[in-house]
């Protein structure tokens, strides 16, 4: 290693809570900003990871602990606790991609990623679910997946969940998820409690802009520290421009230097390494291998991504709901998920925090009418259901495509088969809303009034004519445009998580799943990204032995 990296000074911890990261800086952790390294320099590794998130963390810890020399490459800055005041403003601009306005290619879907060191666990609202059974046996049936059943994958679940404490929410769901639950046993619906990955959490209720008190076991906090303490290294701030290749084999990663407002310091560098594994998300992934002119002879790269297209239901109540306080999210339904698997499209039911910035936008509108919907917030709720993308013959998903400047942008439209998921998700989340005591129901669509009764919401809602613009679609759940299978016509990487085309280049997270997967994806990926792992040391220390 050629660099000389100047040592941050020590940082003292805030408020009494302790700051994991900070104290880690002050022992000595390898971890630096990009801009530390020197122009041109080389830094070799055995292991280079690009991305810290759910799958770049989770692996990260396991390699570090097995002896190997492990890099960590992430774009985004490094906060931590001491930096998370549950400010909007601030977590939208510092822990975002594009400042928490990524959006689909026309405009019409809005796309919530993390860019920080531990990615999207950093911001998510800590739901965390296992694949579902129907999922992993679709894509058995469908692509050709090896190994991944419900019996084979559950060691994997739970000692994942063991490492990150999930467990069901064991405390009263706030008043605004309670809506969700209410209105289902009213309406004989079935309901359930949403495991949650937090320890000794304070229920504040604003895990969208970082936590605090160090509660929610994002990797930030987990499996990040895990493989630091084990000589294991991250540069952040670091954006890997393009993988370095020489026949079958990924040689190193150019990466660019990126300054205190998140753009190209003048400085470049190179990282090399015998293997690299790419955990950098459904959209940045593919962009990488785009950028890399990676082999593709299928044309596959960035096709088939998916997102959980996401529809809002809003509803006044008579009653304080206070939606920005308390555990995000705790309560959810399925009842609409999984009436058929590769028919119409299935939804899952689940309940946002409702804070003013990102109210203000989902809400719609404009002028006196929507400064008088702001002015209702504590006494607002919102339902919304994830949309089941990639089962059926009408849902390919969208493509990830790059601009002229090699940023990506995904190509997403809502297509026929997608509006009529829309349009029953609606109308779906409007009853229970009601069944609950909304005095006033809104479905997010800019031709919708408020209505104040079921019957009439149910004769306008389904009347809603499809335009793209004209509704609050977004998504935090971006999946695919590497798929995961043995079908090398249709897929990119195999069931371990190896690029087909190349012989040492892996990827651990959700890029590589064939379809969404109906439900919140981060444990998923843990999952998954734990069993690869431990396949990618079987398979290094088989060729150490050769």
């Amino acid at each position: 290693m050629t660099n000389n990296i100047q040592r941050q000074p020590p940082i003292p911890a805030v408020a009494g809570i302790p700051d994991p990261i900070r104290d880690g800086i002050q022992r000595g952790w390898q971890l630096h900003s990009a801009t530390e390294v020197n122009d041109g320099d080389r830094i070799d590794a055995d292991v280079i990871i690009i991305g810290s998130g759910a799958g770049g963390g989770t692996t990260a810890e396991i390699l570090a602990k097995a002896g190997y020399k492990v890099l960590m490459l992430e774009e985004g800055p490094l906060k931590s606790s001491n930096d998370f005041r549950m400010d909007e403003r601030e977590a939208y601009r510092d822990l975002y991609q594009e400042y928490a306005g990524r959006m689909s290619k026309d405009g019409a879907m809005s796309i919530l990623q993390g860019r920080c060191v531990g990615g999207t666990t950093v911001i998510n609202w800590t739901s965390s679910f296992r694949t579902p059974e129907q999922t992993l046996q679709h894509w058995q049936t469908e692509f050709n997946v090896e190994g991944m059943s419900t019996e084979e994958m559950a060691p994997w679940f739970e000692r994942m969940e063991q490492r990150l404490n999930i467990a069901p929410w064991n405390v009263p769901a706030n008043a605004n998820n309670a809506i969700l639950s209410t209105g289902a046993t009213q309406l004989g619906i079935d309901w359930q409690v949403i495991p949650r990955n937090v320890s000794a959490c304070w229920n504040l209720g604003y895990c969208g802009t970082g936590c605090p008190t160090n509660a929610k076991q994002s990797m930030l906090v987990t499996t990040i520290p895990g493989a630091l303490e084990n000589n294991g290294r991250l540069l952040y701030s670091a954006r890997a421009e393009r993988l370095i290749m020489e026949g079958r084999k990924v040689i190193g990663v150019e990466i660019t230097a990126l300054d205190e407002f998140y753009q190209p310091s003048g400085k470049t560098f190179v990282a090399k390494a015998p293997h690299v594994v790419m955990a950098c998300g459904g959209i940045n992934g593919p962009a990488l291998l785009l950028r890399s002119k990676a082999p593709d002879p299928h044309k596959r790269i960035g096709k088939r991504t998916f997102l959980h297209p996401t529809t809002f239901c809003f509803a006044e109540f008579a009653e304080t709901i206070d939606p920005y306080y308390g555990a995000p999210q705790s309560i959810y339904s399925d009842e609409y998920q999984w009436q058929s698997v590769t028919g119409a499209v299935g939804y899952k039911l689940e309940v946002p925090p409702l804070h003013p910035g990102l109210t203000s936008v989902l809400l719609l509108g404009h002028g006196h009418a929507h400064f008088s919907d702001m002015q209702k917030l504590p006494n607002l709720h919102a339902m919304i259901a994830l949309l089941r993308d990639g089962f059926h013959p009408d849902s390919e998903g969208g493509a990830v495509e790059l601009t002229a400047d090699g940023t990506p942008i995904l190509d997403y439209k809502i297509n026929d088969y997608l509006w009529d998921g829309v349009l029953r998700s609606w109308l779906s989340m409007a009853e229970l809303q009601f069944a609950a005591g909304a005095k006033a129901v809104r479905v997010s669509h800019v031709d919708c009034p408020w209505y104040d009764n079921w019957e009439d919401a149910k004769s306008g809602i389904a009347k809603l004519a499809f335009r793209s613009n004209a509704f609050t679609a977004g998504s935090a759940h971006v999946m695919g445009g590497v798929a995961m299978g043995e079908d090398t016509t249709r897929c990119l990487v195999n069931s371990q998580g190896r690029y087909h085309h190349l012989d040492n280049l892996w990827v651990f997270d959700g890029s590589v799943f064939p379809t969404s997967i109906g439900a919140n994806p981060q444990l998923s990926i843990y999952g998954m990204a734990c069993k690869q792992a431990h396949q990618l040391i079987d398979h290094m220390q088989a060729e150490q032995r050769s």
